[in-house]
């Protein structure tokens, strides 16, 4: 077989892998970092064993430990991995040794045409790496003549299908920042809360307690259950369009009566409207100063700085 051949059978199997990997129409971060470590593996030496390449664990070797230090090798930054898990990762990268008959489909190339095969590859996947790293901000047009709570929802409404709950998290840190000045707001990455199961919500002030989802669950309802059993006040903020589904979740868990369940939209409106008129400013300007703080607040604890919101 020719290296053409050998070539076009190489993308051919990389692309159909890259497919079956890709969930929700997207291809992860971690998609991409055990595709560039199983190519690295093939560069180093071709063909490889299983038990060189694969743990008694099921993990492939150099997935985990010296990640970084590979991907970087390669041009991707470390933040490319933060907040990236190799769980599924494991599974697909030894799909992808299967497919390629752990190296034996590509030991008739010579050393230097295996090598130029390999790098190829490896660059179809530096690719969504740097397209990812390249991705553009969330760039607004507000009209100002508009009411404060269309300016909130114009934003919800454009982070929709790239947040997963990041925009709207940091959105509410940003404006109980601006309103309790001298008040330390904290500042979590998004998705920190499913681990850190110790915190009563995504913010607390004294005995109040704030819960912001995108998608409101059982479970976070039954979270704010178990903070009024211990004698704090949840607030359930989410989108107008979701209001009445978390209502009907309270109403199932019995908590209806105890709980505040406030759009995400009217929370941070009402907060610009308040202060512009306490502090004689215009409201665009206040959505501004919260836009800053978002944007601070975001770079701090999250890689994904493509969610940071520009306004004009």
């Amino acid at each position: 077989m020719s290296i053409d051949a050998i070539r076009k059978e190489s993308r051919q199997i990389l692309d159909s892998w890259i497919a079956s990997c890709t969930r929700g129409g997207k291809v992860s971060r971690n998609t991409v970092a055990i595709g560039i470590v199983i190519f690295d593996h093939l560069r180093k030496d071709c063909p490889v064993s299983k038990d060189d390449t694969i743990s008694q664990g099921g993990e492939v070797k150099g997935a985990r430990s010296g990640l970084g230090n590979t991907l970087g090798a390669y041009g991707i930054p470390s933040s490319y991995l933060k907040e990236v898990t190799t769980r599924q990762g494991h599974q697909d990268g030894q799909r992808l040794f299967e497919q390629f008959d752990w190296g034996n489909k590509l030991i008739k190339l010579t050393a230097e045409q295996r090598e130029q095969v390999l790098c190829e590859l490896i660059s179809v996947l530096l690719n969504y790496a740097t397209n990812w790293l390249k991705r553009q901000n969330l760039k607004l047009d507000i009209d100002r003549r508009q009411a404060p709570s269309t300016w909130v929802h114009i934003i919800v409404e454009n982070a929709k299908q790239r947040s997963g709950g990041v925009v709207e998290q940091h959105l509410i840190g940003a404006k109980l920042e601006r309103r309790f000045k001298g008040v330390a707001i904290p500042n979590h990455p998004a998705h920190a809360g499913d681990r850190q199961t110790s915190r009563a919500g995504d913010f607390e002030i004294s005995k109040l307690v704030y819960h912001v989802t995108t998608t409101p669950s059982r479970n976070v309802i039954q979270k704010c259950a178990e903070n009024i059993r211990i004698g704090l006040y949840p607030i359930l903020l989410v989108p107008t369009e979701q209001e009445n589904k978390a209502r009907i979740l309270a109403q199932e868990e019995g908590i209806d009566k105890e709980l505040s369940i406030i759009s995400i939209e009217a929370f941070v409106a009402l907060n610009i409207i308040e202060l512009a008129t306490d502090e004689n400013k215009d409201f665009f300007g206040v959505l501004k100063e919260i836009i800053e703080i978002y944007n601070k607040r975001l770079a701090e604890v999250e890689t994904d700085l493509s969610l940071q919101i520009q306004v004009r």
